[in-house]
């Protein structure tokens, strides 16, 4: 084990991830692509899968088309897939084939190392089981599911990365969050390792039900304590003080990192704990369920007016989620912080796949992890456990060190992985093993 302890100028900084040069996310074209979803008249699931122009059907074979034409236009640099199975719930009593389209970039490390950049294409209106209204749908989730479109158009363009890019439009979203559990499980089967699903759902709108407007903020919502740990885990997680640091929060803290380190994209990452909003859900959950690090991407302020509504005025407010009251900059925005964040990451390696601490009564604190491929080496954080910014403390080649004064009490402790290039991943969380 080799130790290089950094200047004491570096210990104030914390995991910053390189600023990420890219084209611009393109406001027209976003908004080009939200009118063509909302001129299908409803995607809701239970519309039909046939008709050429009109339903959810016609929507996911344009979007398709779309994913095909980058491909293209990159040389084949991706590929594209449909997920499909049949699949029943309260919202769907008589079943439905859920079909979600991807768009699949491969990384040099292939399925060891993937990004998932979400929206859901489907739409609903006031009554969730009506599929014969107009449900525009153009910000629930029109604006996500442009928004994976301009990102995979962004990517096509960059060099191959370590990370595979899988751009996802999920379907059945509104009936019960079935595309991404369809996602998730998929991801499970194939034995896909997922470093991060950043989901995007009502990304394109500034002004809220009251009339304030929020154009700077976007709100990223996390899970704490792990919807996939057993008890044993959770106790153990308890025992460590990290029901702040699980994957799905430390890729919150990573986002965030991004944003402050690229302030020409002009957003501010409110990073709210939470899974996602108070008492309601989307189609990062699944994947939460199943252990996979996801985050929810969500405008700063929603208006309810304009979500799961049947257009109409009444008392003067009109009511439906209709082009008009979206805003495209804000979502250009949004876009290039997801296309920041994804880049970031497949350049690193994947975290530290966990990291285990020792020095109980002791002045001294000792850390070691599970080697992360393709890291050449490591950066060890710590913390006060009244803190919430991590501290550099050194870099290591190996996979243990101790932290020399450091009582394990009063502090806590994480482990990134760099790779040649200097890029980093995530944070893992140090903690005791799972109790047996």
């Amino acid at each position: 084990m080799k130790t290089r302890f950094l200047l004491a100028s570096l210990l104030a900084l914390s995991a910053t991830p390189p600023a990420i040069a890219e084209e611009n996310a393109n406001p027209a074209r976003l908004k080009a692509d939200v009118e063509k979803l909302v001129s299908f008249g409803t995607r809701h699931t239970l519309s039909s899968a046939t008709d050429p122009k009109r339903g959810i059907g016609a929507a996911r074979r344009w979007a398709k088309a779309e994913f095909e034409k980058i491909a293209q236009s990159c040389k084949g640099c991706m590929t594209t897939e449909l997920l499909e199975r049949t699949m029943s719930g309260p919202r769907v009593p008589n079943g439905v084939n859920i079909v979600d389209v991807l768009a699949i970039k491969p990384g040099k490390m292939g399925w060891d190392h993937v990004i998932i950049i979400a929206g859901h294409i489907d739409s609903r209106v006031s009554d969730v089981m009506d599929f014969t209204k107009d449900a525009p749908g153009a910000n629930d989730d029109g604006s996500g599911s442009a928004l994976v479109i301009e990102a995979a158009r962004l990517m096509a363009k960059q060099p191959q990365s370590e990370a595979t890019i899988i751009f996802a439009l999920l379907s059945g979203e509104e009936q019960g969050l079935l595309g991404g559990r369809l996602l998730a499980e998929t991801a499970k089967e194939r034995g896909w390792k997922v470093t991060a699903m950043l989901n995007n759902d009502i990304v394109g709108n500034i002004v809220g039900t009251d009339g304030r407007k929020v154009d700077s903020v976007v709100r990223v919502f996390s899970e704490g304590i792990r919807a996939s740990e057993d008890l044993a885990a959770q106790m153990a997680r308890r025992g460590s003080g990290g029901e702040d640091d699980g994957p799905s929060r430390g890729l919150m803290r990573y986002a965030n990192k991004v944003a402050e380190a690229n302030p020409a994209i002009g957003l501010d990452v409110f990073g709210v704990r939470r899974p996602d909003r108070f008492s309601r859900g989307g189609d990062h959950l699944p994947a939460l369920e199943l252990g996979l690090p996801a985050i929810r991407f969500t405008v700063g302020v929603e208006n309810y007016h304009h979500q799961h509504q049947d257009l109409r005025t009444e008392n003067g407010i009109e009511y439906g989620d209709t082009v008009d009251k979206m805003d495209f900059t804000y979502l250009a925005k949004v876009t290039a912080l997801n296309v920041a964040t994804a880049t970031a990451l497949a350049s690193a390696p994947p975290a530290p796949g966990s990291a285990t601490l020792g020095g109980a009564v002791s002045s001294d604190t000792s850390i070691s992890w599970t080697a992360a491929p393709g890291a050449v080496r490591y950066r060890v954080y710590q913390r006060r456990a009244d803190a919430q910014d991590w501290t550099l403390a050194q870099e290591v080649e190996g996979t243990e060190t101790v932290l020399k004064g450091l009582i394990v009490d009063d502090h806590f402790v994480g482990v990134s992985a760099v790779g040649k290039n200097g890029a980093e991943s995530t944070i893992t969380f140090g903690g005791l093993p799972p109790r047996r």
